[in-house]
Formats: C-alpha cells, sequence, structure tokens
C-alpha cells in the first residue's frame, strides 16, 4: 500500500456477532484529533455540571431510569446482537441498570453530606467536591451495566465522563451517550470515544483527564496503572477472579449447587465475580459432583434472540478458543473431562457447558481465571483444607461458603476468606447499595455503594479558626 494513502486512511471497527460471526456495524476508530476536542468539551461542561445541586442533577437520573425500562427489548437485543448475552439476561441487566440510576439519585446527597469532626477549631469538618473529567475503561460482559454502574455516582458527585468501551460493543456505548442525551443531561457530561486501546495512554496523559477506572483483565490494569502513575493521577481498577465456592461437609447441597451452577453460567459464565473454583469437602464431593454434572447438562445452547434461551454464545471466537486451550491443558495435566469441552461444528464463538474434575494445584484450571461455561471441581481432605486451597490463589474478587452453621460461615467469610467479598449460602452479585472490588491480582479501589461514590472526589478539610 502506498505509505501517503495508508496515512490519510481512516481505522475502522467492526462489531461481529458471535452467534454467526456475522459484521452487525462498523465504526470509525478514533486518533487523538478526533479524541482530544471530546474531552476539552467534556472539561468545559464539567465547569457548569459541578455547580448544580444535587436535586437537579438526580432529576436527569430519575428519566434515564424511565427511559431504561421503557427501552429495555431493544437494548438486549443490541447486547445480544454484539456480545451474545440472552436477551432475557439482557432485559434484567437494563433493569439494574435503572435501579443503580434511581439509588445514586436518591442517596448522593446522604453519601456526600459534609461531616463534622470536634477539634479545638471553632468549626472543621469534610465536605466532597468532584475532580473532573474521568476516563472510564469497560468491558464488554456488561456492556451496559458496568459503564452506568460507574457513571451513576461518579456523574451525582459532580465530575463528567468519557468511555472507552469494548471495541465489540460500540453499539451500545454509542446507544449510552444517546440515551444520556434523551434523558435530558446537558452536552458532554457523558462522551463516548469510539478508540481501540492504542490511544489510551495519550488519553490517561491529558492534562484534562483527572482519573481513570478500568474494568477487564489483568494485563490491561497493569497497562492502566502504569499511566496513571506515570501521570500522577487516581486509578481504579476491577480486575478478574478465580473465585471459590467452599461446600463444607454440613453444607445443603441442594442449595449449594444450585447457587453454583447460577453463579458460573450467568452471562455463560463470563463474569468476574462468577464462581470458578468448586472446591469441596471430600466427604460430599460426589453427591455434589453428580448434582453440578446433572445442573450443567440443562444448560443447552441456544440463540440469544429467544426469550426461552438462557445460554448464548461465547462473546468472540478468539475468547472461545483461548478457553478450549485452557481446558485442554487442564486435562494433559490430569484434570478429568465428566461434561462438554468440545467445540461444535458451527459458525460462532460457541462452547458447551463443561465441567472438569479431579483439578489439583499446578494445573491451569487450579490456577487461572476460565472466563466461560466451565465448572472446576477441586476435593478438599476438610475444612481447613478447602479454606487453605481458597487462599492460594493470586486474585481476590469474591467466593462464597455454604454451610448450615450460618455464624461459623459468618466468621469464615469475615475473618478467614482473602476477597473484596464473600457470601453465605447464596453467590456474589453486585449491589448499588454495597461497595465492589477486589484485592491482590483482582485490582483495588471500590466501585457503587457509598464507598464507590467516595473514589472520584476531592476529599476536602476545612477548618475554621
Amino acid at each position: 500500500m502506498n505509505n501517503e494513502l495508508g496515512k490519510h486512511m481512516k481505522r475502522t471497527i467492526k462489531s461481529i456477532n458471535p452467534a454467526n460471526e456475522a459484521v452487525e456495524n462498523e465504526f470509525p476508530d478514533w486518533g487523538m484529533d478526533e479524541i482530544t476536542p471530546v474531552i476539552e468539551a467534556s472539561d468545559s461542561a464539567f465547569l457548569k455540571w459541578q455547580t448544580l445541586g444535587f436535586a437537579k442533577r438526580a432529576s436527569f437520573f430519575f428519566t434515564m431510569a424511565k427511559l431504561l425500562r421503557e427501552r429495555k427489548s431493544d437494548y438486549a437485543q443490541l447486547m445480544a446482537k454484539e456480545m451474545g448475552k440472552p436477551v432475557s439476561q439482557g432485559e434484567v441487566e437494563i433493569g439494574k441498570c435503572a435501579w443503580v440510576c434511581e439509588h445514586y439519585a436518591e442517596q448522593t446527597a446522604t453519601y456526600l453530606a459534609d461531616q463534622a469532626i470536634e477539634t479545638e477549631n471553632s468549626e472543621s469538618f469534610v465536605t466532597f467536591k468532584p475532580l473532573g473529567v474521568i476516563y472510564m475503561i469497560m468491558p464488554w460482559n456488561f456492556p451496559f451495566w458496568q459503564v452506568i454502574r460507574g457513571a451513576a455516582p461518579t456523574i451525582m458527585a459532580g465530575n463528567t465522563i468519557v468511555l472507552k468501551h469494548a471495541s465489540n460493543v460500540f453499539g451500545c456505548a454509542v446507544a449510552i451517550e444517546q440515551l444520556f442525551k434523551d434523558a435530558g443531561f446537558p452536552d458532554n457530561i457523558f462522551s463516548t470515544l469510539l478508540t481501540g486501546s492504542r490511544t489510551s495512554a495519550d488519553i490517561i496523559a491529558h492534562s484534562k483527564i483527572q482519573a481513570v477506572t478500568l474494568t477487564g483483565s489483568e494485563r490491561a490494569g497493569q497497562q492502566v496503572a502504569a499511566e496513571a502513575g506515570r501521570n500522577l493521577k487516581k486509578s481504579v481498577l476491577e480486575l478478574g477472579g478465580s473465585d471459590p465456592y467452599i461446600i463444607l461437609e454440613d453444607a445443603d447441597i441442594d442449595a449449594a449447587v444450585a447457587s453454583c451452577g447460577a453463579s458460573r453460567m450467568l452471562n455463560g459464565g463470563q463474569v468476574c465475580i462468577a464462581a470458578k473454583r468448586f472446591i469441596v469437602v471430600e466427604s460430599v464431593s460426589q453427591e455434589f459432583e453428580d448434582k453440578v454434572i446433572e445442573l450443567m447438562k440443562s444448560y443447552q445452547m441456544g440463540d440469544p434472540l429467544d426469550s426461552s434461551t438462557n445460554f448464548g454464545p461465547m462473546a468472540k471466537v478468539k475468547l472461545r478458543d483461548e478457553l478450549h486451550e485452557q481446558v485442554q491443558r487442564s486435562m494433559e495435566q490430569g484434570a478429568l473431562l465428566k461434561l462438554g469441552g468440545k467445540i461444535p461444528d458451527k459458525p460462532g464463538a460457541w462452547y458447551p457447558s463443561t465441567v472438569l474434575t479431579g483439578v489439583k494445584k499446578g494445573m491451569t484450571a487450579f490456577s487461572e481465571e476460565l472466563f466461560g461455561p466451565v465448572a472446576t471441581i477441586i476435593s478438599a481432605k476438610d475444612e481447613e483444607d478447602a479454606i487453605a486451597i481458597a487462599n492460594d490463589t493470586e486474585f481476590g474478587l469474591g467466593g462464597a461458603i455454604f454451610t448450615r452453621d450460618v455464624e461459623k460461615g459468618r466468621r469464615l467469610a469475615r475473618d478467614v476468606i482473602n476477597t473484596g467479598t464473600c457470601a453465605v449460602n447464596g453467590f456474589v452479585k453486585s449491589d448499588p447499595r454495597l461497595p465492589f472490588g477486589g484485592i491482590k491480582k483482582s485490582g483495588y479501589g471500590r466501585e457503587i455503594g457509598e464507598f464507590g461514590l467516595h473514589e472520584f472526589v476531592n476529599i476536602k478539610t476545612i477548618i475554621v479558626t
């Protein structure tokens, strides 16, 4: 290709339907020439937005919640076509987005109220002020929820946002920007950047960007944290997980199987806080294994646009192939394939529900995150061994314990399991009222809840002598 001609050709990014590999749409891939004016406009919008009271900001989010509920079917179909989520699950996701909008519209004034602190001064208090333009880098697995759960508190606090969404869900990104406009928000409060990852370092370095938040892979987190650190900007990272679900000897096995299966198979297993390692005390391991296999068999791949489907394709063929390679490596290392594990002979990113047993330390399925419909079963000698296995990981996002002794479960969850969230006799779900995030290689900082709201504000001390 002529170099001069290539220089002026616009890059594009394609939206590919993972169910059939058809091209759904094509979008421009912006460079900094297109991005810089958007960042500057976002900063200009911030100067006025920060002066509005909480009640006025809240009014826009109440309108947005109403629009989300009215459009849930359209948005669910868009997600199904871009990343394969069954429409039934997509509609639930949109409903949750409406909830988070209403939660922060109702609670932000309370969460960010000035806090008086008694000192020898005549008055001392802490106040919470917005920072400015926040750069969001979001993943494809929950294309609306991931964005709106971060945008609602951040914008309610008085900041503005520029979003770089995952490139396979640019249609969702454009729809979200339009949603903000339709809800009546002033221009440039929320802006979508149609760009790949090649521009992120320059975006983070831009003088008008005050902080960055990423939900994504460990590798992406390392890169973003390095750029943020280099530019002395705050970052919040929510990365991967290899969540342990511990089934103790006295657990209600049927209830544990139901929770573990639901957590593992939501969104086809493509969830950072999905149950990923089932750690079962050996006295009940055979019963648990038999029942998990039966449950996993019930998940049959289907058209994500069909309302009766509960298990669609994975988001990308490349991701499906990477998952299959992890399964194959685990089997070569000694894991036993009890269900699935074979790529269907048809177009699309399809992968069946799969069960691996006999998984031990040193195997891929023990140490790596399997981001897809694969249940990994690990046998433990006893409770102490199960806890040791659960904590033997570089990740620390979520986890769960199943036991009929609720007080013991509560104690172990609180004091022993090393995760950002731990459930007792249930599975981990994000909730606008509760902080969400991880430790170790699962990231740092918190999203949602009151603690998430405090991530992107200036916690400012005022002293009156």
